[in-house]
């Protein structure tokens, strides 16, 4: 007999939390959402709200939480430059702080519970593509450092966890994300590239835009971080979950200008200290663990966020 699960989503509120929580609902789970709100929005689970199966509580990550849950996805720390540079103390809390509350209430729950980890734990990489078994290039005090460092202390929290004691463990290391509820202010590059378009502004390169980013379409990572979770117990990871399909940021400049029919022009401005030059992943064991990889080509992921933006800047004109 099927029993229903409950999944409580930190973070749930976010870009990727909220596109989480509506797939696990389709899958017939009960979905507790917790947020603070600091970058996630109510408007991006306001059509989850009437859905009985969908409890939305508004609670800070760095305090524990008594609840009942079967499965955890800890998806809560902003994750953009702008965001997490904004109060960077609090940054470390949430990705410390935050494992700690949630390992512990998974350890008495006795629940699966998920982290989403991201590619910054190999900062700014000298290895290419970069695989799971590679330790990273970080800079410990930089000003990105609150955000990789506190992703790569979770990291050492779960495993510490898993081995004392025998928690049910996964690591999912999030590679450049995108796609409809990205922030129109977090500073990412694709969110960044589409506002400038769309509103005639010229579009910022860092340096000379021949870094390279691999960019995931969310509905394809949410399919990952659910393989994932539902793999044997056996499998903890860390998986890299994106797409290795690398495209040099001028290339995606070009390609949103073509996509928006947008008469902005391309802008240099200085490389942003600690900025990683070459970012791709190896997926080779997301392929062979989780039978993933992602299925929608860049272009099209562009024109359904394009569609996005241009829908929530009408909405304030």
């Amino acid at each position: 007999m099927h029993t229903t699960r409950r999944v409580l989503v930190t973070g749930g509120a976010g870009f990727v939390g909220s596109h989480l929580c509506e797939r696990l609902l389709e899958r017939g789970n009960e979905v507790l959402c917790i947020d603070n709100f600091f970058t996630g929005a109510r408007s991006n689970v306001a059509h989850l709200v009437g859905n009985p199966s969908f409890e939305l509580l508004r609670h800070d990550v760095t305090f524990p939480l008594y609840v009942e849950v079967d499965e955890i996805y800890n998806l809560a720390c902003p994750a953009s430059p702008v965001h997490y540079q904004f109060d960077p103390v609090q940054t470390t809390k949430t990705s410390v702080h935050g494992a700690i509350n949630m390992l512990g209430l998974a350890r008495r729950l006795k629940a699966r519970i998920l982290q989403a980890s991201t590619s910054e734990v190999y900062g700014d990489p000298v290895v290419h593509p970069q695989t799971e078994e590679y330790w990273g290039h970080v800079n410990p005090i930089g000003p990105r450092s609150c955000y990789d460092e506190g992703k790569r202390c979770a990291e050492t929290l779960f495993f510490d966890y898993h081995r004392q004691h025998a928690l049910r463990i996964k690591v999912a290391r999030i590679f450049n994300t995108f796609g409809p509820r990205m922030h129109p202010n977090d500073g990412r590059v694709v969110s960044n590239f589409i506002v400038q378009a769309l509103t005639g502004e010229p579009i910022t390169l860092y340096g000379e835009g021949d870094q390279t980013r691999s960019f995931c379409y969310v509905d394809d990572l949410v399919e990952g971080l659910i393989r994932l979770m539902d793999t044997p117990d056996a499998v903890t990871g860390p998986v890299n979950l994106g797409n290795p399909n690398e495209f040099t940021i001028r290339q995606l400049a070009e390609l949103v200008v073509e996509l928006t029919g947008s008469a902005s022009q391309l802008v240099h401005r200085p490389l942003p200290q600690d900025d990683p030059r070459q970012r791709q992943p190896d997926i080779s064991k997301a392929k062979a663990l989780l039978d993933w990889e992602p299925t929608l080509p860049l272009r099209e992921g562009l024109i359904k966020t394009i569609g996005y933006f241009d829908g929530l800047l009408s909405e304030q004109r």
